[in-house]
């Protein structure tokens, strides 16, 4: 039997270990890292078009809530991505399983009218990360729980973003459903951006089939580089039939 006052200490040490620890062949869920990512700010800064400005980012992030409490490679990628692409002006954006906000807080950076949401454990982190970035005017944070009824006040989005996403087995019937309703119209465009990590990444794909088709994003000059990490970036079309 467990000794559970060791698991205890172990999990304040370290709370993404279980994700690191999954009994499998596959590669770390998590990446390796140091144990004790606890109220730490970092600083990243995204290239944009010739001659404009970058886009500045201070970034909270704390393990303790979770595995969203940090920041991933696919969420980088992402925000690069929209940050070289350009202006969001007048744009209703929507991140889903912000985690630590950051793809969000750069549509913010580039004008856009942002939803961030997660689960109620990040929601904290989230407003840290707004106010620390002076984003309070244009992102906004809300709870989404992937599955459940869509809450009333949130913006119907003319973009939807999503990145390091694919990751619990569980939660993948509940993700598509959760992008399914977020689409109003043929006019909503959907960022989806992973990173390969396991096997079982492809039940995601195959119940992801049953509503959306898909393509790469060729427009980014980055997509080489990334793609030797094992990140994809789509673009997501829903099916007409539904």
């Amino acid at each position: 039997m467990l000794d559970l006052a060791l698991e205890e200490k172990l999990d304040e040490l370290d709370p993404l270990r279980h994700l690191r620890e999954d009994g499998s062949d596959d590669e770390h869920l998590v990446p390796l890292q140091p144990p004790s990512v606890h109220n730490q700010t970092i600083r990243l800064v995204f290239p944009t078009a010739p001659d404009v400005r970058p886009v500045p980012i201070k970034l909270a992030v704390d393990a303790s809530p979770g595995c969203g409490g940090i920041a991933w490679p696919a969420g980088e990628v992402l925000a690069s991505y929209l940050s070289r692409r350009g202006p969001l002006d007048g744009k209703n954006v929507l991140e889903l399983g912000s985690g630590t906000g950051l793809v969000g807080l750069v549509a913010g950076r580039l004008r856009a009218r942002v939803c961030i949401t997660d689960q109620a454990p990040l929601l904290g982190i989230m407003k840290q990360n707004v106010s620390l970035n002076h984003l309070d005017s244009c992102v906004t944070v809300a709870e989404l729980n992937w599955g459940e009824p869509l809450p009333l006040e949130l913006p119907k989005p003319d973009l939807i973003l999503a990145a390091d996403c694919v990751y619990f087995e569980p939660a993948f019937p509940l993700l598509v459903k959760t992008l399914a309703d977020l689409v109003h119209d043929a006019s909503t465009e959907i960022l989806f951006c992973y990173k390969k990590r396991r096997k079982a990444d492809k039940r995601f794909f195959t119940l992801l089939k049953k509503e959306f088709i898909w393509e790469e994003v060729s427009d980014d000059s980055e997509r080489e580089a990334y793609s030797r990490e094992a990140i994809s970036l789509l673009r997501l079309f829903r099916k007409r039939n539904h």
